[in-house]
């Protein structure tokens, strides 16, 4: 059993679209097929039923459903901790950052600052805000690169945890154009049908902040949620798709607003200006991290 079928599992049971599944797991749609039949297999029972529709959890699948979210979780937690004990030796520095900011922020910023031929190993863990949170607090990595708003504090006592603003971005309501270029789903008060959300989960840390601002908590409070999840990414998909409005992070989603296939859902009143920062643990200390501290903060 490999726990990318885990993955994919839980990727179709959230998108419910073999095609979509596959995308946001980046393999193909053929390959994709065939590992979530090998799961099916090394399970002993089918757990999706396919239709024209789409594909649905059978009652097999509702119920493997939360068990692979917690056999993903261990897993992940065993890989960690027993890599970090035979790595404690030799990496220079561990950093855990949320998903959007993984992918789109981090590779340019480190090699700004960091000499990598000087480095030694770098380690980056991809996780979601609360995962990262469990990572920092636990003492696993040296520091924490996230999104931050002030009306969305995270579980750090700043008197133990420094901070330093390393970048800004923004959150802007996003959706699909139609054949005119006009948005899809609008958060216009004139719009005839109401504005479809894209909700990110709890374990978002942009949906905390999109929650606590009052732009976002006043505006979404008058939208039917229509799917949820705790990846920008795949919001950023299902909205490019037509399926309503995400609000995303201009460094994620700026290549698709610039090639057309996202477009503006509101005006400026709408977007949430928000922070870069970089958290530091108080438990886990070397060099290199001091070294990396001083030159971005100049203490």
């Amino acid at each position: 059993m490999d726990i990318d079928w885990l993955k994919d599992f839980s990727a179709l049971a959230e998108l419910k679209s073999f095609s979509r599944a596959a995308e946001a797991r980046y393999v193909t749609q053929p390959a994709f097929s065939r590992r979530i039949r090998a799961l099916e297999d090394w399970i002993g029972t089918p757990l999706f039923a396919r239709g024209a529709q789409g594909a649905s959890l059978t009652s097999a699948g509702q119920h493997f459903q939360p068990l692979a979210a917690d056999l993903i979780r261990s897993l992940e937690r065993a890989q960690r901790d027993t890599r970090s004990v035979g790595e404690r030796d030799h990496v220079a520095l561990s950093i855990a950052a949320t998903h959007a900011l993984s992918f789109t922020f981090f590779p340019g910023w480190i090699r700004q600052h960091l000499r990598f031929e000087a480095l030694g190993a770098l380690s980056l863990i991809s996780e979601s805000m609360e995962g990262c949170e469990q990572i920092m607090l636990s003492g696993e990595v040296h520091f924490l690169l996230c999104h931050s708003h002030a009306e969305a504090p995270t579980r750090f006592d700043p008197e133990r945890f420094q901070s330093h603003r390393i970048g800004d971005d923004c959150l802007v309501p996003l959706c699909a154009p139609g054949s005119d270029g006009q948005p899809t789903w609008s958060l216009d008060e004139t719009s005839a049908q109401p504005a479809r959300l894209l909700s990110y989960s709890r374990a978002s840390g942009l949906g905390r902040i999109l929650a606590a601002h009052p732009i976002g908590r006043s505006t979404i409070a008058d939208m039917q949620t229509g799917f949820t999840s705790h990846l920008a990414a795949t919001l950023m998909t299902m909205a490019r798709e037509g399926h309503g409005v995400a609000w995303l992070p201009l460094t994620l989603a700026r290549e698709e607003i610039e090639q057309g296939r996202l477009v503006r859902a509101g005006g400026e009143r709408f977007d949430i200006p928000i922070e870069i920062r970089l958290i530091r643990s108080p438990d886990c200390r070397n060099d290199v991290a001091d070294t990396l501290w001083h030159a971005l903060t100049g203490g």
